[in-house]
Order: C-alpha cells, then sequence, then structure tokens
C-alpha cells in the first residue's frame, strides 16, 4: 500500500529490536490470514450448529471481507501518521476480541458481529505489518526478500486455518447425549481461542518491535473515506438481504440507491481533493483499467468458489469439518507452495501471460465443479467429497498464479510516481472482488434453490394432507430452513396455527404430517439448493473465463517486466507481496 512507497520518508525509532520487529511481522500477517480464512472452512458447520438463514450464512462469509475492504485505504496512511507499531498494537488487541467473541458466539448475530470485529483487526494487521518490516530494511536487495519472507507467512496463514479448523473440530467436539441433539461443545471454538492466544503473543514480541512512520506530506482524506466506506456497505448489504428478502424488496431497492449515490459523491470528492484516497486518473490508462476489472471479477470466481463449496460440501452433504479443511488446503495450499515459482514467472515472463494462465484454471476448475451433483450426503449417493481434491487443486494453482501477478502487471502499467497508490487501488479491488465473492455467490444459490424447491415442496405437503393454507404459509420458508432449522419450521407453524384458531388436534395432525414427510422434504431441499450452487459454479467460470479473455487485451509492453522495473525494486517487491494480502 501507499505506506510502502518511498523509504526515504520513513523514519524508524532506534529503540527496539530488528528482530523482534520481524517476529511481530510475520506473526501477525499469519494471525490476520488465519481469522480470514477460517469461516470460509466452517460456513457449512454454522449453517449446522447456528440454524441460520441464507443471509445470515452469507453476512458471516463476508462481514470479515467488508471489515477489510471499506477501511483498507486509510489503515496504512494511519500507520504512517501516528506510529506503526500503534497500528499493529490496536490491530493485535481487536483481533483477540474478535476471536473471542466468535469463540463464544451461539447465534448467527453474534458470529456476525465476531466476523465485523475480526476484520477490522485483519484489515489493520495486513499493511502495518508489511510497513514495518519495509521502513527497517533500507536496503533494495534486501527488503525484497524480507517483504517475500512476509507474504509466504501470509500464505502459511491460509494453509494453517482450514487445518486448524477440521482438527479442532474433530478432536474437540463433545457430542450431544442423544443424535441430532446439540453438541455439548464444538471443537470448532477451539480454533478461535488458539486465534487469540496468537493475537496476544503477537502484542508481546511487538512491545520490543521497532516503531516507524512517515507522516510527511500525508493527509486523511476523512470525507473519501467515509463515503467509500458508507456507499460500499450499503451496496453489499442491499446484496445480502436480497438473499431472503428478493431484489425487490423495499429496504433492498433503498440501500442499492443510497449506496450509489454515496460512491458517486465519494468519485466527486476524489476528483476535488488534492490528497485523494485514489487517484481517478489511473483508470485512463486502459491496460490499469482492464487491470482493475478482473481484480474485481477474478477473485469473485475465486471466492464463489471456495464458499460454494464450504456449503456444499459442509452444510448439504453433512461431510465433517476436518474433511473440508483438507480440501481448502488443496485451494490455499499452492499459493504457498509456489511462491518461488511464481516469482520467478512474474520476473521471466510477461505477468499478463501468467495471469492468463491462472485465470484459465480456474474457469476450467469452476466449470468442472459445477457438473458435480450437490445437495445430497455421500452416505445416500452424493458425490464424496475426495471427487472435489482435483478441481479444488485446479483452482489452488490458478489463484497462486493470479494473486500476485494482478498487482505486477498493475503496477507495470503505470508511471513509476504513481506505483504505491496503483497497488493501493488494486489491492482494493481485489478484495471486493473477494468480498462479493460469498454475497453474490449465496445471492445466487439461494433465489435459485428457492424457486426450484418451490414446486415439489408444494406437492409433498399437498400430498402429505395439509390445507392450501398451511401449504402456502410453509412455501415461503427457504430449502436452507429446513435443512438447518427443522424445529425452529414445526415450532414457528404450530404457534401460528394455533394462534389461527386452529384446533390442538388438528394442529397435532398437521405437524405430524409434516414429520413424516421429512425425509422427502429435507432430500428435495437439498437437491435445489444443490441446483443453485452449481449455477454460481457456473457463474464463477464464466467470471474467471472473462478475467482471462480481458488480460489478452493488456499490451505486452506494459506488462511485461523493463528495464525501469529494477530502478524501483523496493516499490515492486512490496507491491507484489502485498497483493497476496
Amino acid at each position: 500500500m501507499s505506506q510502502t512507497k518511498t523509504a526515504q520518508t520513513s523514519t524508524a525509532s532506534s529503540r527496539g529490536s530488528v528482530r523482534a520487529t520481524f517476529v511481530a511481522a510475520y506473526s501477525a500477517v499469519t494471525l490476520a490470514q488465519i481469522t480470514n480464512a477460517l469461516p470460509g472452512a466452517l460456513n457449512g458447520t454454522f449453517a449446522v450448529e447456528f440454524h441460520t438463514s441464507g443471509a445470515g450464512l452469507t453476512w458471516i462469509a463476508g462481514m470479515f471481507m467488508m471489515g477489510i475492504v471499506v477501511f483498507e485505504l486509510s489503515w496504512g496512511l494511519l500507520g504512517d501518521l501516528f506510529g506503526r507499531k500503534k497500528l499493529l498494537y490496536a490491530g493485535a488487541l481487536v483481533s483477540v476480541a474478535g476471536s473471542v467473541l466468535a469463540a463464544l458466539a451461539s447465534t448467527t448475530e453474534m458470529m456476525i458481529a465476531a466476523q465485523a470485529v475480526g476484520g477490522i483487526g485483519a484489515g489493520i494487521l495486513f499493511p502495518i505489518s508489511l510497513s514495518m518490516i519495509a521502513a527497517i530494511t533500507p536496503d533494495h536487495r534486501a527488503r525484497a526478500k524480507v517483504i517475500a519472507t512476509w507474504a509466504g507467512f501470509l500464505s502459511l496463514g491460509a494453509v494453517i486455518s482450514p487445518m486448524l479448523a477440521g482438527l479442532t473440530a474433530q478432536a474437540f467436539t463433545v457430542a450431544g447425549p442423544a443424535a441430532g441433539a446439540p453438541n455439548v461443545f464444538s471443537g470448532w471454538r477451539v480454533a478461535y481461542y488458539i486465534a487469540a492466544a496468537i493475537a496476544v503473543a503477537v502484542l508481546i514480541v511487538a512491545v520490543k518491535a521497532l516503531d516507524s512512520a512517515a507522516a510527511e506530506g500525508r493527509k486523511l482524506d476523512l470525507p473519501g473515506q467515509i463515503t467509500l466506506a458508507l456507499g460500499l456497505i450499503a451496496v453489499l448489504f442491499a446484496t445480502v438481504q436480497a438473499v431472503d428478502a428478493g431484489f425487490s424488496s423495499p429496504e433492498v431497492i433503498a440501500s442499492y440507491v443510497g449506496g450509489g449515490l454515496l460512491l458517486v459523491v465519494f468519485v466527486v470528492i476524489e476528483m476535488r481533493t488534492k490528497q485523494p484516497l485514489i487517484h481517478l486518473s489511473l483508470f485512463r490508462n486502459s491496460a490499469y483499467s482492464i487491470t482493475g476489472v478482473v481484480a474485481v471479477t477474478g477473485m469473485f470466481a475465486f471466492l464463489a468458489v471456495c464458499f460454494s463449496t464450504s456449503v456444499a460440501v459442509g452444510g448439504l452433504a453433512l461431510a465433517e469439518a476436518w474433511k473440508v479443511g483438507v480440501l481448502f488446503v488443496f485451494i490455499q495450499g499452492p499459493a504457498f507452495a509456489f511462491i518461488p515459482v511464481v516469482g520467478w514467472l512474474i520476473h521471466h515472463v510477461a505477468p499478463r501471460w501468467v495471469l492468463t494462465a491462472g485465470f484459465a484454471f480456474m474457469a476450467l476448475s469452476a466449470y468442472w465443479l459445477s457438473t458435480f451433483s450437490l445437495g445430497t450426503p455421500e452416505a445416500f449417493g452424493g458425490t464424496p467429497w475426495t471427487a472435489f481434491i482435483p478441481p479444488l487443486l485446479m483452482l489452488g494453482i490458478g489463484f497462486a498464479l493470479t494473486v500476485g501477478s494482478i498487482t505486477a502487471v498493475a503496477i507495470n502499467t503505470v508511471q513509476p510516481q504513481h506505483i504505491g497508490m496503483a497497488s493501493a487501488t488494486t489491492n482494493l479491488l481485489r478484495d471486493l472482488g473477494f468480498a462479493l465473492g460469498p454475497v453474490i455467490g449465496s445471492a445466487i444459490a439461494f433465489g435459485i434453490g428457492a424457486t426450484v424447491f418451490a414446486g415439489p415442496l408444494a406437492a409433498i405437503l399437498g400430498g402429505a394432507g395439509l390445507p392450501a393454507e398451511a401449504v402456502a404459509g410453509l412455501s415461503n420458508v427457504p430449502p436452507l430452513g429446513y435443512l438447518s432449522g427443522w424445529d425452529g419450521v414445526i415450532a414457528q407453524f404450530s404457534g401460528q396455527a394455533t394462534a389461527s384458531g386452529a384446533p390442538a388436534q388438528a394442529v397435532d395432525g398437521m405437524v405430524n404430517a409434516l414429520t413424516s414427510a421429512k425425509q422427502q422434504i429435507q432430500g428435495v431441499a437439498g437437491t435445489s439448493l444443490g441446483q443453485g450452487f452449481q449455477t454460481v459454479y457456473l457463474a464463477a467460470g464464466i467470471a474467471a473465463t472473462l478475467s482471462a479473455v480481458l488480460t489478452l487485451f493488456i499490451s505486452a509492453r506494459s506488462s511485461a517486466p523493463t528495464p525501469d522495473d529494477s530502478a524501483e525494486p523496493t516499490e515492486n517487491a512490496a507491491t507484489t507481496a502485498e497483493a497476496a494480502v
């Protein structure tokens, strides 16, 4: 981000240990990525345990990324102004709070709040940890190496997280006294307690770390930050609410309109202020504009596949959390394992070709997954969880090739003095794509699932002898409700029937009819949502294909390594590493 833009304006305190600074920074970015990736491996578990709605599940998945995206352009600047060590303390403390809240969460609402807090903590740690080590490494060659190591620890966090989720869920879960009863203790909570302990360790190590700042010529664009944050929140809120309320809902329409107006105001502010968050003139460069588009569409494709896999395998197929964790190791592992390979490719091959190849791999993976039969547990003939490994490994390879190349291409399409801003803006667009993956993916999956589910559900309920008004009321319950909240559906239905004056005997008869049809209803609900997630995979494949095609229109001259790159090794290395955030 912009705080790594120049070494000359950065000052470091002489009080502290260089070794402690490196340890604190590397631990901080690993922590941030662990907490970032945990919900992805646990979405299916959350669906079952919290009996959440489609919108609730989407908020859990997307809220963390929102906490990163909406303030992403300001945390680094605040560190420059007030000292990066103070911001590292703040990020670690907020991460402790977010992890503990997540470990204690007993409802969907509590988990959403915990993800909001954790996302803000990670959003602070990502840029601050990078700028701290850049500030104490003045030599260009040495700085490139330590930043590459920083990116490696970030990737390591992405590998640790799913393993941590799966192993703790397997080892520490204490099942309920009877089949179907709530757990006495859910082992996945231990993963969040471990994350909180890592955050405390970061705080302890950071006490001896060196401080640094780069306040000269810096100023916070508060109006721009406020309008950007509120605009993004409003648009994302509208998309999430549309999962349950529909796109024609007044609150959804109002949120889209309000968010759109705020983003227009943000553009006006950025055009008029002397020190904007984003230099909009960057987008006059067609090559940079294409890179910005694929940063959103490509990373949307990646996260949409991740979200769909988590819900389809963990929530619909009811696979154990450790199995979902293993699948996510195949997704995230290549980004860590291929660090030397990708680094060599970016410097010896035109980065746009690396980018095109990566998106092509992601597209093939998504198309492959869209052919899978989803929504039925493996024990009842559903797709085995191991069948997901080959396409997800292909997805992971594609992600490894694209996540660093996006910024490498972006910084080679602008003038040297704009490298820092170009990197920061590309990071924002990339993380926006990450946030849109689960949000738009769930809107597609749950919307199509409800449409497909409506006809068969009405036939089942009618065949069970329920009156037309009861069928109409139960048809409003989304398919996920019948899968993860059956008892709640029955309780709500019987309560409404009793309140409407139905005799107790009639209510009992309707409840018994529903109970006898439970297996059939849940089977249809699962396959209906399975069709919805097949469509999400298909949409992700189309988005990745579009991204691959668009990168072909980036001129070879603008994306190939040039002699000028060696003149700015600090910026190039920093921004390439940042792209892995």
